[in-house]
């Protein structure tokens, strides 16, 4: 099972960012997904959810209503687009993979883990 995130960079507050993450077929065809994130010194926050079906989505409300994260399954890729990016948004984020196909806020509810992928964003 393996998760490799990607599309991470060096960008400007107010800019966007498309983040992916390649899924092995095993993990991607009943689990829901996960985007989390963690700063220097901050715990790791959860970002956005999707079930497996890809009909069901949550957000965390620092990114609500900049976010969107989608999948497809037949590709067993997972993505986040961010919009209006602030300097708040600088963390590595990782995809992960719940335990059960309805995603979860909580990171011990996901057992799989992607390698992470830098964001910074300048002021």
């Amino acid at each position: 099972v393996q998760l490799q995130a990607c599309g991470g960079g060096l960008v400007q507050a107010g800019d966007s960012l498309r983040l992916s993450c390649a899924a092995s077929k095993r993990l991607f065809s009943n689990n829901g997904m996960g985007w989390f994130r963690q700063a220097p010194g901050e715990e790791r926050e959860f970002v956005a959810g999707i079930s497996w079906r890809g009909d069901r989505t949550y957000y965390a409300d620092s990114v609500k209503a900049r976010a969107t994260i989608s999948r497809d399954n037949p590709k067993n890729m997972l993505y986040l687009q961010i919009n209006t990016l602030k300097p708040e948004d600088t963390a590595v984020y990782y995809c992960a993979g719940a335990r059960s196909p309805i995603p979860s806020r909580q990171a011990s509810d996901h057992n799989y883990w992607g390698q992470g992928t830098q964001v910074t964003v300048s002021s």
